[in-house]
């Protein structure tokens, strides 16, 4: 087995670790960090639970190895909470829609969205008419709901992103 040693910033906190190289990110967030909210379903990048941002964009972890993020800083779900446990406002703006059923796409749903919403605060061109943002989440798949909740929740999160509340990543 071929090991290798990786820094990787994760939620804000400066790692060194030891890594097989063939480990995928997903699997190293999940086995050796122990952040469990990355989700992997179809282990192929066509489902995005297993989405993460990775130095300011969204990247589907089950589909690169932990070698690759060496260096490099990543953002999961559990990073967006704030110190007291308060929800990130694209965490609260779904809750408040009543975006997700049994939860386990929500990680990534909340991930791409996060992304969305950064990329709009930076003053780059987001789309947010409930087409693009229904096109812009198209690499997320959810078996239980309508979609038309997660794209109320998106719809509230972009509405709200640019303003100075919530956590910065």
């Amino acid at each position: 087995m071929k090991t290798r040693e990786i820094t990787v910033t994760v939620n804000g906190r400066k790692r060194t670790v030891t890594v097989e190289v063939r480990r995928t990110l997903a699997d190293f967030l999940r086995e050796d960090l122990g952040l469990t909210a990355t989700h992997l379903g179809c282990e192929h990048g066509v489902c995005g639970a297993c989405t993460v941002v990775v130095d300011g964009h969204t990247e589907r972890s089950c589909t690169q190895l932990a070698v690759q993020a060496d260096g490099r800083e990543i953002t999961t779900v559990e990073g967006l909470a704030g110190p007291d446990g308060e929800l990130h406002p694209v965490q609260q703006a779904l809750r408040d829609n009543h975006s997700f059923q049994c939860g386990f796409c929500t990680p990534g749903f909340v991930m791409s969205i996060y992304g969305m919403c950064e990329e709009k605060k930076a003053g780059r061109s987001v789309p947010c008419s409930r087409a693009a943002i229904r096109e812009e989440l198209s690499g997320n798949i959810c078996r239980c709901t309508g979609y038309q909740s997660i794209v109320d929740g998106a719809e509230a999160a972009l509405a709200g992103a640019g303003s100075d509340t919530g956590k910065d990543a």
